[in-house]
């Protein structure tokens, strides 16, 4: 079932040698604490590693402990630490790293009780962003065979199950925010349920996972420009929401960087002969298409609010950017692009190492200008305008961004290696 080198290379951790020190890998639940001095890492970073393995052993030094890596002070589930540890582990795979491996697997273990109940979690909340670490847990299963991440995987699959809908049967992004679809939730949701399907053998579920980018694309994209809102509003009973369309007023860049990795890792799962797999694979052209359209010409990245350059106070975004350049060299990897994807990926890569990529004295690596966050509605009330989108703060090292790096580095790796064979 799980043909991935994980299982027998977390085996090999007892005997292996490993170039760092980490803290315990199997921090107890119930511990908080910040490591001290001594267990603090040491690495030395240097220039003849590829950029995915810079950036995942410099994530590792900044942050010792996995759970720390989304600027926070105690454990949480969370949609930005799966993202993070699931691709330091694609890392840590493919480069045979046993240290990278157990850097994540620290964060099921601290994440994930031994009966199998998860860690922060309240299904209940019905909050689409949490099935996000699902894909994180199959790898750890895959490797340790241990049950408490299949407990746990059922449990993010009963919540999907029960996830409230719009009339069509749209999930809402969480319970508080009803009749909501979001792009953020395209990705949260869609790639862990196409796994679990392909793996567990849930076939049915392929027909509900394509009616969910079909419903965003059909409610959210605009038939003038291609582009997709960040939300929509079934009930157009927000502030942020057309009172025709529903939609949001602006072309969020992440929400639109979610709906394409989404989009590329469904694809990985979906039977080739799948009667609705055409028509994901067409909406993730018309969305690449659109979005190569409004690529800052001179860097090859992408603004916050994708489609307005010239407003003030707009700036180049590092998130966005990393995640249209890893759907874009994934999508061509696999087949999934026309090859003329690749030359536009590439362009787009080395704006990111030229714009965004910074490498300190010590060799660490960081991704700067990234958007903090951004969201419809809530409390302190977001309405969704392009001062609202620009008022965020941004900063270094996002987790939203250093995740997606670390794929779209380790896809042009694996191109490399596959070109030199």
């Amino acid at each position: 079932m799980y043909p991935r080198s994980l299982t027998t290379f977390f085996g090999g951790l007892a005997t292996a040698t490993l170039l760092l020190t980490l803290a315990p890998a199997c921090t107890a639940p119930e511990t908080d604490a910040t490591p001290s001095a001594s267990e603090a890492m040491t690495v030395t970073i240097t220039e003849d590693r590829p950029w995915s393995e810079r950036m995942a052993l410099s994530i590792m030094q900044r942050a010792p402990v996995a759970w720390q890596n989304d600027f926070q002070e105690r454990p949480r589930w969370n949609y930005t630490l799966g993202l993070v540890l699931q691709s330091v582990a694609e890392v840590g795979d493919y480069y045979q790293d046993p240290a990278l491996l157990a850097y994540a697997r620290d964060y099921g273990d601290t994440m994930i009780y031994p009966t199998g109940e998860i860690r922060d979690y309240e299904l209940t909340k019905f909050n689409i962003d949490h099935i996000a670490p699902g894909p994180l847990l199959m790898d750890l299963y895959a490797a340790t065979g241990e049950e408490k991440y299949l407990t746990a995987m059922n449990t993010l699959m009963r919540q999907l199950e029960w996830q409230p809908r719009t009339t069509e049967g749209g999930y809402w992004h969480k319970l508080r925010y009803p009749w909501q679809m979001w792009l953020d939730g395209l990705f949260m949701g869609e790639p862990f349920q196409a796994e679990f399907a392909s793996k567990f053998d849930h076939p049915e579920a392929f027909d509900h996972i394509a009616e969910q980018f079909v419903l965003a694309e059909e409610k959210m994209r605009d038939p003038a420009t291609g582009l997709l809102y960040h939300g929509w509003d079934e009930s157009r009973t927000q502030r942020w929401a057309d009172p025709e369309t529903g939609c949001s007023e602006h072309f969020w860049a992440r929400a639109i960087g979610w709906y394409a990795m989404g989009l590329v890792d469904v694809l990985d799962f979906f039977p080739e002969d799948h009667p609705r797999r055409d028509e994901l694979l067409a909406i993730l052209n018309r969305t690449l298409e659109a979005v190569v359209t409004v690529r800052d010409p001179e860097t090859k990245t992408w603004w916050q609010v994708i489609n307005l350059p010239e407003r003030e106070g707009n700036y180049l975004e590092s998130t966005a950017s990393t995640m249209f350049a890893y759907a874009m060299i994934k999508g061509v990897n696999e087949g999934y692009l026309d090859e003329r994807y690749r030359q536009l990926a590439q362009e787009s890569y080395d704006g990111i190492l030229e714009t965004f990529i910074r490498v300190d004295a010590d060799g660490s690596v960081n991704l700067t200008d990234g958007c903090s966050v951004a969201g419809l509605g809530g409390d302190p009330y977001r309405d969704g305008t392009f001062e609202y989108y620009i008022s965020e703060p941004v900063r270094d090292n996002d987790p939203k961004g250093i995740g997606p790096f670390m794929r779209a580095s380790l896809e042009f790796e694996k191109a490399a290696t596959t070109a030199k064979l």
